[in-house]
């Protein structure tokens, strides 16, 4: 059937309809959403349902009838058929296009919002900026990695991906050298490789399944090394019985020194660090540039990025994380004035994480074993700090912060807050209490921090 294409959606759908049912004498209704991939806004395609739904429907395009003048021919051998791509299709200055857009009809219909601002759109080199990718791993029939099938969770072999550092693919060569020359042990599920600054080293993470053998991964980590001697170290982790990521063994170093304009950070196995090695600077300095007072709080915290750039301009600062091997890595790398908080978010805005957060001014918390993942400024905090901080920088994962979470952060009363988001729609949703509650959008910025695909990243500065 003949579709023409509204507009793209987040997702990295288009948009078309059915033809409306008719209603009265030659009035038509608005058809069926149907939603279609790796298509641009303009275009008529021919198109085949293949998935009908009560309230929209799925379709392929088979041909582009009357193509987008902003398409190109794609870059990588695997995309539409491997599904970390979307935009591959469309030429970048137009992919920017299609990110503002879709932020700016998230806001529109979710928050109820016309902000008063432009967006102001920050690019990044559209090819191998991506610091850390994960590849699926398959050992039967024979040894195969690479990413799932564009909606499935079916493996699609891949020796290459352009958006990955050139040493990730390096890496990735040297799986499949190592794979196909000796084969691979049963358990193995997925390898992950994580690049730093440089690009000259890389830390290896190997997921496991219950039953794998710590020998055979040993050895397996040691082929890996010998093929690529840039890979620093090897961890391999399995998830227990609790469905806690625990490890089976580490060759090698277990961590990995990322250099930023600001300092180097130590980042560990299952630690959080972003994700696009082009942007990072110009990330931290948009979040934290002209900010200072007494106290600052880094929700979500990270390893620190954030906080080790506003020490410099506050007082104190108190950096939030809920994961027990990022907090680790948060205290190392956190200045005497900054103290971490192994803490979901959620908790530490409530009235009894307050009063706890109070009592780490003289005990920082501990982690497993009893070894300290803390570290506090000299000093008790006034207690005071806890309720009135002068900034607020949020960066909450793509499911966002929640309506408990993000009324909380109004009831702070922070005077400024920053929200950066990784999802348009979440965000939205969590501007709605906080406007609500006296804050206006000073500044918003849409950063591509993940070219050639639909995820959207922004920063929205709020005052109050």
């Amino acid at each position: 059937m003949l579709l023409p294409v509204e507009k793209l959606i987040y997702g990295g759908d288009g948009l078309a309809r059915l033809p409306g049912e008719r209603l009265r004498g030659d009035d038509r209704g608005r058809g069926k959403a149907v939603f279609v991939p790796f298509v641009l806004s303009g275009e008529k395609i021919e198109a085949t349902i293949v998935e009908q739904k009560p309230g929209f429907a799925r379709a392929r395009a088979d041909a582009i009838l009357d193509p987008s003048s902003h398409r190109m021919v794609a870059l990588c051998p695997y995309f539409s058929r491997c599904g970390g791509c979307h935009y591959q299709h469309a030429e970048y200055e137009h992919q920017l296009q299609i990110k503002k857009e879709i932020l700016w009809e998230n806001l529109r219909r979710i928050a109820k919002l016309e902000p008063s601002c432009e967006i102001q759109v920050h690019p990044s080199p559209p090819w191998n900026y991506r610091n850390r990718s994960r590849l699926q791993v398959r050992t039967r029939p024979e040894f195969a990695a690479g990413y799932f099938k564009y909606a499935s969770h079916e493996l699609l072999p891949v020796t290459e991906c352009p958006i990955s550092s050139p040493l990730i693919n390096r890496g990735i060569a040297a799986l499949w050298q190592v794979g196909r020359r000796s084969g691979w042990l049963d358990g193995v599920r997925e390898v992950e490789f994580f690049a730093d600054a440089e690009d000259t080293a890389l830390l290896v993470e190997v997921f496991c399944g219950p039953d794998v053998r710590r020998a055979a991964v040993r050895w397996c980590a040691e082929q890996l090394r010998s093929a690529l001697p840039e890979i620093s170290g090897v961890v391999a982790v399995r998830e227990n019985q609790k469905r806690e990521q625990e490890r089976v063994l580490e060759v090698g170093a277990t961590e990995i020194t990322y250099r930023t304009s600001q300092q180097a950070f130590r980042v560990s196995a299952g630690s959080f660090f972003q994700t696009n090695r082009f942007l990072i600077n110009e990330l931290v300095e948009l979040v934290t540039h002209g900010r200072s007072g007494e106290l600052a709080l880094d929700l979500y915290a990270g390893v620190g990025l954030f906080s080790a750039a506003l020490a410099g301009n506050f007082r104190h600062i108190i950096s939030v994380e809920s994961s027990r091997t990022g907090t680790d890595d948060l205290a190392h790398n956190l200045p005497p004035n900054a103290s971490a908080v192994c803490c979901a978010t959620g908790q530490y805005l409530s009235a009894d994480a307050n009063a706890a957060g109070a009592e780490t001014g003289n005990r920082p918390p501990r982690s497993r074993g009893g070894e300290v993942a803390g570290r506090m400024g000299k000093g008790k905090l006034p207690r005071e700090y806890l309720h009135t901080p002068d900034l607020i920088v949020v960066d909450p994962p793509r499911s966002g912060l929640g309506d408990g979470v993000a009324r909380a952060l109004a009831e702070a009363n922070a005077p400024h807050v920053t929200y950066l988001s990784c999802d348009p729609a979440t965000l939205a949703r969590d501007l709605v209490p906080l406007l609500a509650a006296g804050y206006r959008i000073r500044d918003l910025r849409l950063l591509d921090m993940f070219p050639q695909t639909y995820h959207i990243e922004s920063i929205v500065q709020l005052l109050r």
